[in-house]
């Protein structure tokens, strides 16, 4: 018999709840839709901090990755300013 679980994502298998599954999905959308925009504008990342309104360590953060150091507030701040458009779908799961 087997034990073994299948998850969609990495956060459905390491998140303690659906809901904190799916804030995590959307932080790390945001997240890798930012480091797009910003390794398309093709400047030092002193130069990207300041379009962004943030410090260049903060910035050196979000590309990096480190998904903990940032809110879903400050993440869609962030895309705002990056010229992003955002919006949210919802939508019921399949039965």
């Amino acid at each position: 018999m087997s034990t073994d679980q299948v998850f969609e994502t990495v956060w459905d298998a390491t998140e303690p709840s659906l809901a904190e599954a799916a804030h995590m999905k959307i932080r790390a959308d945001l997240m890798i839709a930012i480091q797009q925009v910003v390794a398309a504008w093709d400047l030092t990342q002193a130069e990207a901090a300041k379009r962004l309104a943030v410090t260049q360590p903060r910035l050196n953060d979000l590309l990096r990755g480190r998904i903990g150091k940032f809110s879903l507030d400050a993440l869609v701040g962030l895309a705002t300013r990056a010229g992003l458009d955002l919006r949210i779908e919802i939508r019921r799961p399949a039965a």
